[in-house]
């Protein structure tokens, strides 16, 4: 469970967010939004990459203003266009991750190889196309025992099969006990991911959609 309280993000003059107070419950989480209404921003607060007022608390724990180290352990983050160092490899990076997240290498690799980029993980990621970086940053946001994944448009450049898999490893993964909030501007095949609730971002809030 995500608490927000009196969370406000701010861009100079313009807010961006503005809640009041707010949850999240566990499952698997589709935010809804047009562009701009916030819900990039929103998630890069939750993952700790961006400064505002106000708090988050995950399950009644740890609070990202006191608790932060403890908090960002159990958050993980996929970006929209995920953006890595050209002079790297996949390699080195899933070792930086399982280092960093306590994460397992050989489970990494499983992953990027029900993404078809496995053959790709020894290169540089400055070869990689913007569909292999979209797989590679989301493989990458699964490493470790986060209790909660963001994903930011997980479907953007993704074929059919890979749209399949995604979906599978979200599935799989919420199985095991870990949430989900994802954006996506895309529809989800039909029976490939079941939503457990559904979120509005609209006016710089959160509104819960009724089933």
């Amino acid at each position: 469970m995500l608490r927000f309280e009196k969370v406000q993000k701010q861009y100079g003059n313009y807010t961006a967010l503005n809640i009041d107070a707010f949850t999240i419950n566990n499952g698997i989480v589709w935010l809804q939004g047009e562009n701009g209404s916030g819900k990039t921003t929103l998630l890069r607060v939750i993952a700790g990459l961006l400064p505002f007022t106000g708090d988050i608390t995950i399950n009644n724990s740890y609070g990202i203003k006191k608790q932060r180290q403890n908090f960002v352990r159990l958050v993980n983050y996929g970006e929209t266009e995920p953006l890595f160092p050209d002079f790297v490899t996949a390699k080195e990076l899933v070792k930086l991750y399982c280092y960093a997240k306590g994460g397992d290498i050989k489970q990494a690799e499983n992953m990027l190889q029900q993404l078809n980029i496995l053959d790709a993980y020894n290169k540089k990621v400055g070869t990689y196309s913007s569909g292999m970086l979209k797989k590679l940053g989301i493989t990458l946001a699964f490493i470790g025992n986060p209790q909660w994944i963001l994903l930011d448009e997980p479907l953007v450049t993704a074929d059919t099969a890979s749209v399949t898999a995604i979906c599978n490893l979200i599935q799989s993964r919420h199985q095991q006990g870990t949430s989900f909030l994802i954006t996506s501007h895309q529809a989800f095949y039909a029976g490939q991911l079941s939503f457990t609730s559904t979120l509005k971002a609209a006016n710089q809030t959160l509104v819960q959609i009724p089933a």
